[in-house]
């Protein structure tokens, strides 16, 4: 299977798909980091903020960023 044809494949998975999808893509990613029972209950938090739409775009972020670095002391 193509590249085209994956990324053409994902929107029509369901929802556990897709969570199945992006567990094994950590898994492949941070094969080499020893997972700990802290970071995956800091992975699951994050997760459920997603889901809750209690996450920052990369775009408030960046605006955070320039806020917090131009304070002056």
């Amino acid at each position: 299977m193509s590249m085209t044809e994956i990324l053409e494949e994902l929107p029509r998975l369901g929802r556990v798909e897709r969570e199945q999808v992006w567990q094994r893509l950590e898994e492949i990613e941070l094969g080499t980091v020893e997972e700990s029972s802290e970071m995956l209950a800091a992975i699951d938090a994050g997760r459920r903020s997603i889901r809750e739409g209690k996450a920052t775009t990369i775009e408030q972020a960046r605006n955070l960023v320039a806020q917090w670095t131009t304070k002056s002391s």
